[in-house]
């Protein structure tokens, strides 16, 4: 009888881990780019373990009418990063891979998603 209890246990609490869900996947690492500041120099962003599979839309460069958009990306996460023209991951993408992926300043982006 002790092993039937203790084996409905077991499976229960396996279910239970099973069902709950987990936390977030963040990719490590840095994702640097440049974008012109307010006065017209350039500036460098960062964003730091950003969240996997979630659109980040870039603050300083979001506004299409009010900001040229950013370039330079330099991805030092470890997961592949999709660069976008426009925010909300919306027109051209170009993909940079973890670690070393970097493009020059011929390459614009306003958004991005880590895979």
């Amino acid at each position: 009888m002790r092993l039937r209890t203790a084996a409905v246990a077991a499976f229960g609490a396996l279910a239970l881990v099973l069902t709950v869900p987990g936390s977030a996947c963040a990719a490590e690492g840095e994702f640097q780019y440049t974008y012109t500041g307010l006065d017209g120099t350039p500036r460098i962003a960062v964003l730091e373990d950003p969240e996997n599979g979630e659109c980040v839309t870039l603050p300083e460069v979001a506004d299409p009418g009010a900001a040229s958009p950013a370039h330079s990306p330099r991805n030092r996460t470890d997961a592949p990063a999709v660069v976008f023209t426009e925010p909300d991951c919306a027109g051209d993408s170009f993909t940079l891979r973890p670690h070393t992926g970097h493009g020059s300043e011929r390459l614009k982006l306003r958004s991005v998603l880590f895979l």
